[in-house]
């Protein structure tokens, strides 16, 4: 099996020179990685072009669509059996394109996506984030995972399709806001597979600052609202709990500051809910500091994420 591995890039010249010496190190060798930069101001040319004699490496330039019409441009010059998708931040296992390889030749998948790690080179806020990110009692809880909620929807940061995929449905509609749920869903509808691969993990970075994070929280909360309007049918319940937890944080503030007497329950819940965030995250983390911000993570990646479903869902559905 050849895979084709494609890596938009934008702005980010460390990043992929960080995730490319992961790929040197991939003990199975039967790959070629397409590099896009995606109208970059800071490139990474000279970068990529030092891994020539280590991989088997392509590397354009293009003007700035996002992220998923960058994809479109790989795939396009892609010679895979398999295109994968990872993001510029993430870094990939030795292992990872053997377990791939092994799953797919004795589980039919036309498409899968995996899950995310924290590297232990990561600071404590990004291992929070990472937390925070695959906790099932955050957002993470309706993400991709082996106990997911509801269908489980490939995310390109970590997601492959056979070159039959690609060739029958064509590559992303929508360039931002939710591109790769829409994707998957196109091609499930399609009548392809799709799954997940448990053991094809790769470290993802994400944001490495809390304001970084609020604001990509803030971003995925606006793509649930455009998958919507895509896909009304795929709006869930599930998918109002960071809403509701915003207006339960407002209700709680106001009663605190207007009616104390009917503020006690809500002080109760809050705590209760933080002490045991807390707890799961040092039991799974193992460390007190990566668990102290990992209570502040997780609510503003529930906060930010609220607040950009509601403020999308007022502007352009019930407007």
């Amino acid at each position: 099996m050849f895979f084709s591995i494609i890596i938009p890039l934008y702005n980010r010249p460390q990043e992929i020179e960080e995730l490319l010496v992961t790929l040197v190190n991939q003990d199975y060798k039967n790959f070629e990685v397409i590099i896009v930069e995606d109208g970059s101001k800071q490139d990474a040319k000279s970068i990529v072009a030092s891994f020539a004699d280590k991989l088997t490496i392509r590397y354009f330039f293009k003007e700035n669509e996002g992220q998923g019409f960058a994809r479109n441009y790989a795939f396009e010059r892609a010679e895979g059996d398999y295109f994968v998708m990872f993001d510029s931040d993430c870094l990939i296992p030795p292992n990872y394109l053997t377990i791939v390889r092994d799953y797919l030749e004795k589980n039919k998948l036309d498409a899968y996506g995996g899950p995310d790690a924290a590297h232990e080179s990561f600071t404590p806020v990004q291992k929070a984030i990472s937390y925070s990110m695959t906790s099932p009692f955050t957002t993470g809880g309706i993400r991709g995972n082996k106990k997911h909620i509801g269908t489980f929807h490939p995310r390109s940061f970590n997601m492959g399709i056979s070159r039959e995929v690609y060739e029958k449905v064509g590559g992303f509609k929508l360039t931002r806001l939710g591109e790769d749920i829409e994707y998957s869903i196109r091609i499930q509808r399609a009548g392809f597979k799709t799954g997940l691969v448990p053991d094809a993990f790769v470290y993802h970075k994400r944001r490495t600052n809390l304001m970084q994070f609020y604001k990509q929280l803030h971003f995925f909360g606006r793509a649930r609202i455009n998958i919507y309007k895509h896909f009304p049918s795929e709006l869930r319940l599930v998918h109002f709990f960071p809403a509701a937890f915003v207006v339960f944080i407002v209700g709680t503030v106001v009663a605190n500051l207007f009616i104390p007497s009917l503020a006690s329950v809500g002080n109760f819940l809050l705590l209760f809910y933080f002490l045991f965030l807390f707890l799961h995250a040092l039991s799974t983390t193992k460390s007190f500091k990566v668990s102290i911000v990992s209570v502040f993570s997780s609510f503003i990646q529930l906060t930010a994420y609220g607040l950009g479903f509601i403020q999308d869902l007022w502007r352009r559905v019930l407007n």
